[in-house]
């Protein structure tokens, strides 16, 4: 799976990517929810370069990307009063030389070394007065290598937009690019109460207009009401589906949570796992999810609790509700939920089950409804909004994520980027597990609570012979 076309630039060379003042609702959301600081939804990406690029030319580079992409020069407003939802405004007090630090591990640190490093940098918070971001550039890897660890909210984006905007980023060439465009800073008008009251007002009209077409389409189907009650009665019932947990109990081996992440990584070929998928009539993505269900289900047999063939699990992956009309960037996702077939041991009956189950999740009629419930959530407080949304994500044992990515070669300041692990937010869950396409590569990135996993080296080894049962179906005659 490559990534799509980069996105498109203004007159000025700027990406037309994340424009919008207004956050959505379900980004407003995800703002309020950080209220509990284990919910906070920060992402992490590391980038693996195979040497140490020039440190004037990398941050001569951040700063370009800053011009490029006016939203990294901006933070987020509360409301004026607190009322209403948050917004997108530029920083006033913008300083590059906050967001653009430089580490060098110790002689010896090596892969395990950056690795930690990542956790401890996504465990500490953004500052929430500054743009949501930071770019570190690590030195000291083995054979000159050295690493990009980029922090940021996922308040910013989801792994859709944020593949564009790196497309949009990173060069295809080692040299410098004299012709790239060169805008200046972003600019605009000052915050000022009456901005801000005027602001907050034309939102909620906003708002109020969004329900008013809405009731205006209930009205118009009410010409055939037993149609209409019908049609109705089967969006409530497929809403409180995708809405709720899934109906699987959670695995007993990962009932403790805690704030504390761990990291761990795995490479895939793709054409391997896209082989095994087609082989049993599934896909990259069925063959990805049955293959870290291979993996839970030898952690708890290892851990004392052997799962019978029977045995589900609950397990939520966001799927792109992305339409024609939404602009790169943002977030335009909603949660497939899933009671995952964890128990059974033959991993092409397990592809062919998840896709069963995958199918039916994505024909929910109701699978955007996270938008319309979003949009009234966002506005309460945020203690009330962290409350809901643990109850929502604590339920679940896993999220997993698949994201397209790069399929040739992209440098950042003359560095050639050899692997890219998105290590996403960990919202309660036991396990967040994303994948990455980079070149032929499939770059797995798990984000693991560190008191749900007692023996993460073992499930070091589950992880690879869970991929290695399912990439087997390829090789079969």
């Amino acid at each position: 799976m490559s990534l799509d076309p980069t996105p498109p630039r203004s007159d000025d060379g700027r990406l037309l990517w994340s424009r919008s003042e207004e956050l959505t609702g379900f980004e407003a959301l995800m703002w309020r929810v950080e209220a509990d600081p284990r919910m906070r939804s920060t992402v992490v990406i590391v980038e693996t370069l195979d040497l140490e690029p020039d440190w004037d030319r990398f941050v001569a580079a951040t700063d370009w990307a800053s011009r490029v992409v006016p939203r990294f020069r901006e933070r987020i407003v509360t409301p004026f009063l607190g009322a209403g939802t948050p917004h997108w405004a530029l920083d006033p007090d913008f300083d590059l030389h906050y967001h653009v630090r430089r580490l060098r591990l110790p002689d010896g640190a090596g892969r395990d070394g950056l690795f930690t490093l990542a956790e401890q940098i996504a465990m500490t918070p953004l500052d929430p007065s500054r743009p949501l971001w930071e770019a570190t550039l690590v030195g000291g890897l083995p054979d000159g290598g050295a690493a990009l660890l980029f922090k940021l909210s996922h308040v910013l984006s989801d792994g859709m937009g944020l593949a564009q905007l790196l497309a949009g980023l990173h060069s295809r060439s080692r040299e410098p690019m004299s012709d790239k465009p060169q805008p200046p800073p972003p600019s605009g008008p000052p915050a000022t109460l009456s901005r801000e009251v005027v602001r907050q007002v034309r939102s909620d009209l906003g708002l109020v207009g969004g329900a008013a077409k809405g009731l205006l389409g209930m009205a118009a189907s009410l010409v055939r009401p037993d149609r209409a009650v019908r049609d109705v009665t089967a969006y409530l019932v497929s809403a409180t589906r995708v809405l709720s947990p899934p109906p699987a109990p959670p695995l007993p081996v990962l009932a403790d949570r805690s704030p504390s992440w761990r990291f761990r990584t795995l490479d895939v070929p793709f054409a391997e796992l896209r082989a095994a998928g087609k082989s049993v009539g599934g896909s990259v993505n069925d063959a990805y999810v049955a293959s870290l269900l291979g993996a839970f289900r030898r952690y708890s047999a290892r851990r004392g609790d052997p799962l019978p063939p029977d045995r589900l699990m609950p397990v939520t992956l966001p799927v792109s509700i992305r339409r024609e009309e939404h602009e790169p960037g943002g977030n335009h996702f909603a949660p497939a939920r899933l009671s995952a077939p964890v128990g059974i041991v033959d991993p092409g009956v397990r592809v062919t089950e998840v896709r069963r189950r995958m199918k039916a999740a994505l024909a929910e009629p109701a699978l955007e409804s996270i938008e319309i419930v979003s949009a009234g959530l966002a506005r309460l407080p945020g203690a009330v909004v962290a409350r809901f949304g643990g109850g929502a994500t604590r339920s679940n044992d896993l999220q997993a994520s698949n994201i397209p990515g790069l399929r040739g070669d992209a440098y950042l300041a003359g560095a050639r980027i050899e692997r890219s692990y998105p290590f996403a937010p960990l919202p309660g869950c036991a396990a967040m597990i994303a994948m990455v396409t980079h070149g032929d590569t499939c770059c797995v990135a798990a984000n693991l609570d560190a008191a749900s996993f007692a023996d993460l080296e073992g499930f070091d080894q589950d992880l690879a012979d869970g991929f290695a049962e399912v990439l087997a179906l390829g090789a079969r005659p």
